[in-house]
């Protein structure tokens, strides 16, 4: 159906994905963010001649990359300027061996491995052509597809497949990990995609090993000027399509209109900056906004599909506590990409996602040096350090601010984050050094984002929260209502949430194919008219 006045909730990437593919498919689209900018957790933040992507820094699964840029009629070239990184990431554990280098080559990452363990290099091979294998399934099976039509899940090819997936989906990626290496490090390199999904190796199936097919064979990608070129090419391509994009616009209620056999979107009702309340008139609602803030806040108890009791058997995935840090002088210690591993990182999760959950001490983090690659983030002669702590969902814990104003338990676990760094990586005066630092913590993340609990990424892809038992993006109680983003089919990370975009066309086309969508859709209404 074409023609339709569409509201969007929401101007994240799934939003403005959202936007930009159904303005092309002739719909009359009207986002609404709620705060000045667009690009929600893919933020960016500016200061005294540094620039930080407040949020995703992993360019991986180029591929639905390119397949979006092609259904807008344009491509990734065209859109982005990318840079291979070589190394892809660098490695540093807790028992002072020197940092492994995760290379852009997958041979040379075989030899790392045979290096590390004599016979893990063809055990990495082994490993790696089952992801491989996987991912060409889940892609071309599972992300696509709305399951709002089952029989493509009857497909032959997937009958064939049937006990090998069983047992991906009963067994933890750590345990799954281990069968095919013994050293600590070896099975980090392997199980620590978990952390991307939100949640741990022992509880994420083993069905994400082929996330290892993606950095240890295809490659770490960055495409310069940050992600938030990315946000900003993606909202062009909507306002070019048609979209009207309205930001210090929070939405206050979805508003529906009674109707047989069930209730109907008819708009959206949103305060402006000034606080003055607006209603835009709409028959389709998509909110690309967290799913929780969504159902609990916007709709009427009547109306929900996921009411607040059914939240207690979620798990909402970690929140962080972030630092940006300016730093004076070099880093060659470093590279773009740094993950820091402590040696009982069972433990580690334990704390986190445990039954008295808690700030880890120490903590396997994650370290973006993006100055590396790019020299525009940071002023010459200065380093740009991005530093994630993953932490329990918990707004108590507080949130962050400049230069140690941010709360307690923030500004803490970022001390100690630094300290961290500094006595692993061999940069005994790193904090000495620190000309600027700003912290984030879940509250920002409530507050800024409505996420659940201050959840950082979504909810976890644990197996009750994956595929189609994680939430569809379509309301079960109010029809025209959709969802996208991190919180609802496929999943977390930026390549999830354009695929939940298309999934709403294809939801509007009635389109239950397991499959993307054929490239290029519709040219925009003006160019059409040319």
């Amino acid at each position: 159906m074409s023609g339709q006045r569409v509201a969007i909730v929401g101007g994240g990437i799934a939003g403005l994905a959202t936007a930009a593919l159904l303005a092309r498919e002739g719909h009359t689209v009207t986002l609404l963010e709620q705060n000045a900018t667009v690009g929600g957790r893919a933020g960016s933040w500016e200061h005294d001649g540094f620039r930080f992507d407040t949020g995703p820094s992993w360019y991986l699964m180029p591929e639905v990359f390119d397949h979006f840029f092609r259904l807008c009629g344009t491509s990734t070239q065209e859109q982005l300027d990318l840079v291979t990184l070589d190394p892809g990431y660098r490695v540093f554990s807790e028992d002072g061996r020197p940092p492994l280098d995760i290379r852009a080559d997958g041979a040379a990452n075989r030899e790392l491995f045979e290096r590390e363990e004599p016979g893990a290099g063809d055990a990495l091979d082994r490993y790696l052509k089952g992801a491989a294998e996987t991912y060409r399934l889940a892609v071309d099976r599972f992300l696509y597809s709305t399951f709002a039509d089952l029989r493509p899940l009857l497909a032959p090819e997937l009958l064939r497949r049937l006990p090998r997936l069983l047992r991906l989906l009963v067994e933890p990626l750590d345990r799954y990990a281990a069968g095919f290496v013994k050293d600590v490090r070896l099975r980090q390199v392997l199980g620590y995609p978990a952390v991307f999904l939100g949640t741990s190796p022992d509880r994420a199936p083993s069905m994400y090993h082929l996330m290892s097919h993606l950095d240890l064979d295809d490659g770490v990608r960055y495409p310069l000027g940050g992600f938030t070129e990315l946000i900003e090419r993606i909202a062009a391509l909507a306002s070019y399509a048609g979209a009207r994009i309205v930001t210090g616009a929070r939405v206050t209620a979805i508003r529906t209109t009674e109707a047989t056999p069930r209730p109907r979107a008819a708009g959206v009702d949103y305060r402006d900056a000034a606080g003055d309340l607006h209603t835009v008139e709409a028959d389709v609602v998509v909110s690309a906004a967290d799913l929780h803030h969504t159902e609990t806040e916007l709709l009427p108890e009547r109306l929900r599909t996921h009411p607040e009791k059914s939240w207690d058997r979620r798990d909402p995935g970690p929140g962080v506590v972030l630092a940006m840090l300016g730093v004076r002088g070099r880093l060659p210690q470093l590279t773009h990409h740094n993950l820091f591993f402590t040696t009982d990182w069972e433990a580690n999760f334990q704390t986190i996602y445990g039954p008295d959950p808690g700030i880890p001490d120490p903590a396997s983090l994650y370290v973006c040096m993006p100055s590396e690659t790019d020299p525009d983030v940071a002023p010459e002669g200065y380093e740009n350090l991005f530093v994630l702590i993953p932490v329990p969902a918990d707004v108590s814990l507080g949130a962050g601010g400049v230069d140690g104003a941010g709360d307690r338990a923030i500004e803490r676990a970022a001390d100690a984050a630094i300290a961290q760094i500094a006595a692993w990586a061999g940069i005994p005066d790193l904090a000495d050094r620190i000309v600027l630092r700003r912290t984030v913590g879940p509250d920002d993340f409530a507050t800024d984002f409505n996420a659940w609990r201050g959840g950082a990424l979504g909810p976890a892809h644990t197996l009750r929260q994956s595929a189609f038992f994680r939430p569809g993006d379509a309301s079960k109680k109010v029809d025209g209502l959709f969802y996208a983003g991190c919180s609802t089919i496929p999943g977390i990370g930026l390549p999830m949430c354009l695929i939940s975009a298309e999934l709403v066309v294809k939801r509007l086309r009635g389109d239950g194919g397991a499959g993307p969508l054929p490239e290029p859709l519709p040219a925009p209404q003006a160019e059409r008219v040319q």
